[in-house]
């Protein structure tokens, strides 16, 4: 198995807007907005969590499996049969609805202990050494194990590359030591942040347990530089500025998220763009995540009128239609330009947890979107 390596540079410094959170922008439900690190309350130990405003309504077994997500669901679901979990002092049931001001209490059980299998798959390796690694994600892959997608995922192809794989392996030694960071539990062996599925580009991981801890206070302190690059659906009415809209959960479709002006049921959320390109329906946009709330990018972009290109969740279209980019339509079959929604992280720029160096490493533009923009720039 090759692996493609390629080296980053240290700069200085970096003119570049912040992100936070310690699970930016993924798009299996990334939730940028907490440092809650599973696995950080022991098994056995008495547990007291309060229903803050983002909770309530939400059944008890789904906020519990958000709280404590190295624990599986069903695990947690028999501990609420037990009579293990309390809400107000009294026993509860799994669907109960849970209110303001409410306390949760139990013991907490044993995690799984079950991880990602390795998986032999290709990775593209920014940056490598023994405290981290940056990789470049493909389109397509899921971050970690969650319900649906068990296998093909980055941590399955990390644990291959850097723990099992690569102690058989003649590139050992260019690799450095095996292992992966532990502190998000064994389905998340040394994810720190997140990238959606259907997101390319650059993504850290942890190799130690300090680096982990590391990197996640960056996040927390909004000192992580993260840019990214999006094709819109139609344009942004102004070649720069800032979004300042709070993203809460979508009051009816929950796979969803949406801008909420309540700031009881949302988070502050706060994203800067720049116009790169127009074109005839749509646009080439570089984005500067400030805050880092779960599909932060897509959420903004689509309330300002300008939604990623096919992002079928909050564009309400999977297929792009060459009209729709003002593309003279052909009658001969041909390949999509691209089948996922058109949004690439492009850069981040980090403190390297070991040398305190700051650290930048970019992805470039893959494929699909270099041919959708060549596509428009043709059709000018």
């Amino acid at each position: 198995m090759q692996r493609s390596i390629r080296l980053c540079r240290r700069s200085d410094r970096l003119d570049l807007p912040s992100s936070s959170g310690p699970f930016p922008d993924n798009e299996a439900g990334s939730d940028g907005s907490s440092l809650f690190v599973p696995g950080s309350f022991l098994p056995g130990s008495q547990v007291s969590l309060p229903v803050d405003a983002l909770a309530v309504g939400a059944r008890l077994d789904v906020f519990l499996t958000r709280m404590f997500t190295n624990h599986s669901r069903s695990s947690l679901a028999r501990a609420i049969e037990k009579g293990a979990v309390r809400v107000a002092g009294v026993a509860a049931r799994a669907s109960r609805k849970l209110r303001a001001g409410s306390l949760v209490c139990f013991t907490v059980p044993e995690p799984a202990r079950s991880g990602p299998a390795a998986e032999e798959i290709p990775l593209d390796f920014i940056h490598l050494d023994e405290w981290i690694a940056v990789v470049n994600k493909s389109a397509g892959m899921v971050v970690h194990p969650a319900k649906g997608n068990w296998k093909g995922t980055l941590a399955g192809a990390l644990k291959w590359h850097l723990e099992e794989g690569s102690a058989d392996s003649q590139q050992g030694d260019q690799l450095g030591p095996t292992g992966l960071s532990t502190v998000g539990g064994p389905t998340r062996p040394g994810i720190v942040h997140r990238l959606d599925r259907d997101t390319s580009g650059v993504i850290v991981v942890a190799r130690t347990e300090a680096a982990h801890q590391a990197l996640a206070k960056q996040f927390e302190k909004r000192t992580v530089d993260k840019t990214y690059l999006a094709i819109t659906q139609g344009q942004p009415q102004f070649d720069r500025d800032e979004i300042n809209l709070p993203i809460g959960i979508h009051p009816y479709q929950r796979e969803k998220m949406a801008v909420r002006r309540d700031h009881s049921t949302s988070r502050e959320a706060v994203t800067r763009f720049e116009v790169l390109e127009r074109f005839r329906g749509a646009a080439l946009v570089r984005l500067s995540p400030q805050t880092g709330r779960t599909h932060q990018l897509r959420v903004h972009l689509a309330a300002i009128g300008a939604p990623v290109l096919c992002d079928a969740l909050y564009s309400g279209r999977s297929v792009v239609e060459p009209q729709l980019l003002g593309l003279r339509p052909t009658t001969q079959p041909s390949e999509p330009l691209i089948m996922r929604q058109a949004l690439h992280a492009a850069k981040i720029a980090i403190n390297h947890p070991q040398t305190q160096a700051r650290l930048e490493c970019a992805a470039p533009l893959p494929a699909d979107m270099q041919r959708v923009l060549e596509a428009l720039r043709n059709a000018q």
